[in-house]
């Protein structure tokens, strides 16, 4: 298997595993408070990353990897978990989960400006119509259902583009999931402190559908997606295999309707359906 279709694969599988965070974390937020939630989330991660990194003995990541694992930290680890549970609170999973289509262009642009790469011209037209079509559904539907959702979605996609190609090169030199691990324990003081202080006092009182977002979250959305993720992106290429992203709305609306019972309206797989297609030429021309 050469590099290339290993980034793929690896990108793929990725995505397939960030499909489940949004209705995860409509299920948490229903029970958990949306800054418990955040830190909670990455809390838990941090410990279990710490242990494969002092289980492996790997080795300390050198001062000029600080601020970019920083980035990867805000980004990931506390940007866009925070900004999508808040934005949970005022819209639906199926309605958030639309948004994540405009994840491969904001991707793509900051691998443009962090990783330098380079796609052909034709590139942006693809990802400008997957982009657009993503815009049209928020501007027909979004706004009048909840600005601040819509603004909070936005916020975090872009925190999540930036943290994704910063820690796409940063994995060239670790690895997928060294990068995410240290940016991880990096945040974890912090985190354990914050989770701490914001813990709900009446834990009985959580349901059992809230543990188990707040489960898959912690373990897959915050670390084992990111192994995938990052070691595809660093493979196969920031925005080429960021566009995978584009699959990300069709699996999460799926999961939305069989898991939540969410209503799925066909302006919402209109629109998944419409990016879907463009990841065929956005792919053709990322190089």
């Amino acid at each position: 298997m050469d590099k290339t279709m290993g980034g793929w694969i690896n990108g793929l599988m990725g995505v397939l595993i960030f499909s489940g965070s949004l209705p995860a974390t409509r299920v948490a937020v229903m029970d958990f408070d949306p800054v418990f939630l955040t830190v909670a989330r990455a809390a838990i991660a941090g410990i279990l990353a710490l242990c494969l990194l002092f289980a492996f003995q790997e080795k300390r990541p050198v001062r000029g990897d600080i601020i970019p694992l920083a980035i990867v930290a805000l980004g990931c680890v506390v940007g866009f978990p925070l900004l999508t549970a808040l934005a949970l609170k005022h819209v639906t999973s199926a309605h958030s989960i639309v948004f994540i289509g405009l994840l491969p262009l904001a991707t793509a642009i900051f691998g443009v400006l962090r990783g330098g790469e380079r796609p052909r011209p034709a590139f942006w037209i693809f990802s400008a119509i997957g982009s657009a079509f993503v815009c049209g559904y928020a501007l027909a539907q979004g706004i009048s259902a909840s600005p601040v959702g819509d603004l909070l979605m936005l916020t975090a996609i872009l925190a999540c583009g930036l943290g994704y190609a910063e820690g796409a090169v940063l994995s060239r030199r670790l690895g997928g999931w060294q990068v995410i691990s240290w940016a991880l324990v990096l945040s974890l003081p912090v985190m354990i402190a914050l989770c701490l202080y914001t813990m709900p006092q009446a834990i009985g009182g959580i349901g059992e559908p809230a543990w188990i977002g707040l489960i898959y979250v912690s373990l897959f959305s915050m670390l084992i997606g990111f192994i995938f993720w990052y070691r595809g992106l660093a493979q196969g290429g920031i925005a080429a295999v960021g566009q995978l992203q584009l699959l990300q709305p069709f699996f999460g609306l799926a999961l939305a309707a069989t898991l939540l019972k969410e209503s799925v309206s066909w302006s919402m797989l209109s629109v998944t359906l419409g990016v879907v297609a463009c990841v065929v030429g956005a792919k053709k021309f990322a190089r």
